[in-house]
């Protein structure tokens, strides 16, 4: 995928009265005053809060940890999130896109994860799965950003699209609510998501709030539903308000190769999303993404997957929610990410804080979800229509790739057993819908077009 140029003088949409763009250089390294970018970094953990604290509670509750030691992992979670998200949108020498790209535990990992504790390996043979797999990936990072000639507008397009549409789910499951709830499906939930999505909407049309339009959405959601009874806050003053990290809480990680080899492929999959993920982060902040940035964003996500297991936590990847954000605020400077990353490090080390976002009632966060995660799909869907302005479209072949790969995004989201018969690596890739769309839509343009990108050569410069 070719880069778009970087635009210094772009026209200031609705948001840009609140955060401005950046008059000189990259829009995404404009700066915003702290309590801005605090607020705006709120609302990034909002939207992916739900995503990271699912995962350590899936995988604690399959190792029969009790609550407590549950209760590290998610910490861990977040702490890992906060610092992995910081390396990203800030950067080190050789890590960090300096992108405004939030980092959150991937769910991509948890099958795999789930079969190396049955198999009776256990938390730390899942932990030296994953040091080994990111180290892999850290390796491959330099790799995989080469492959940019692979991702022309209409494979980008395409990859964008499926992970908004395989993020809609999500939501829909906000709005139902926890299966053994007895409100789950109610009117009520329905009732504080359609709130909810209202009050973002009529948000949204005011300029002076439209770049907090989804925060000030779920505050409003919440109000609604404290006022239905729907919303406990009883857990909040509960346990200790500060927690410190505790390395090798759960042993000394193990090494074993029949982990270790379905963890690398998760890995590779993994490095597949992300770099999907920073395709769209630039395409809606309006940036570039030459080789050398795109492999300092792989390889922060690699490094990070590589030593969050020292600090309890599992594999973190890039998440496609927060982008919707930014495409709807039209917030896009990095340091408000940043910002997100030093709350979610706070949220790791002080549980008061975490449990208070926890007490966000799921319907309202689905109701904002479905703003967020359309706008992904839309983002996509706009990336589609961007070949025929560049004159690199081929409209029957391009058809033919959208239809297929998309296709292959929903099938597994509509019948989740569909691949349950293939080998479990195959069934694995096949299964997520962005991983299947992403192989479907570079194949099929190698195959139909005959090329791997007929976008103009990115120019590597620093």
């Amino acid at each position: 995928m070719s880069s778009s140029p970087v635009r210094t003088s772009d026209p200031a949409p609705a948001a840009a009265a609140t955060a401005g763009t950046a008059p000189h250089g990259r829009p995404e390294d404009e700066r915003v005053p702290l309590g801005r970018a605090v607020l705006f970094g709120a609302q990034h953990v909002l939207s992916m809060y739900g995503g990271v604290v699912a995962v350590p509670l899936i995988v604690g509750t399959a190792a029969g940890l009790p609550t407590a030691e549950v209760g590290i992992l998610v910490a861990s979670a977040l702490l890992v999130s906060g610092l992995t998200t910081l390396l990203q949108s800030l950067g080190l020498p050789l890590f960090g896109a300096k992108l405004p790209l939030v980092q959150g535990t991937t769910f991509g990992a948890v099958s795999t994860m789930l079969v190396i504790i049955a198999d009776g390996g256990g938390l730390p043979a899942v932990f030296g799965a994953v040091i080994v797999a990111g180290l892999v990936g850290v390796v491959l990072a330099p790799v995989f950003s080469r492959l940019q000639p692979l991702f022309p507008p209409v494979v980008t397009g395409t990859i964008i699209a499926a992970m908004g549409i395989s993020l809609l789910p999500v939501a829909a499951g906000w709005i139902v609510g926890p299966q053994d709830s007895p409100g789950a499906g109610s009117a009520l939930n329905l009732g504080l998501a359609a709130a909810t999505l209202a009050a973002v909407l009529v948000l949204s049309r005011i300029r002076a709030l439209s770049g907090v339009a989804i925060l000030l959405g779920i505050v409003v959601g919440t109000v609604v539903a404290a006022l239905a009874g729907a919303a406990d806050f009883s857990s909040v003053g509960q346990r200790a308000a500060l927690a410190l990290p505790h390395p090798f809480a759960f042993g000394t990680p193990t090494f074993h190769l029949a982990a270790i080899i379905p963890m690398i492929v998760v890995i590779i999959v993994t490095l597949m999303e992300t770099m999907a993920n920073l395709f769209a982060v630039t395409k809606v902040v309006g940036t570039d993404l030459p080789p050398r940035r795109l492999a300092a964003g792989l390889r922060a996500d690699m490094a990070a997957t590589a030593v969050a297991p020292l600090l309890n936590s599992f594999p973190p990847t890039a998440f496609a929610q927060n982008i919707g954000l930014i495409s709807v605020t039209r917030v896009r400077s990095r340091y408000t990410v940043a910002a997100g990353g030093g709350l979610l490090v706070l949220l790791g080390l002080v549980p008061l804080l975490g449990r208070i976002v926890a007490s966000v009632p799921t319907p309202v966060l689905g109701g904002a979800g479905i703003v967020l995660f359309g706008s992904v799909a839309a983002a996509g869907i706009s990336t589609i229509g961007e070949a025929p302005r560049r004159g690199d479209s081929d409209t029957g072949h391009d058809t033919m790739i959208v239809a297929v790969s998309l296709a292959l995004a929903v099938m597994p989201i509509a019948v989740p057993a569909l691949y349950a018969s293939l080998p479990p690596l195959v069934a694995m890739v096949l299964g997520s819908g962005v991983s299947a769309a992403a192989f479907s839509a570079v194949a099929l343009n190698l195959l139909l077009k005959g090329r791997g990108g007929i976008a103009p050569r990115i120019h590597d410069h620093p």
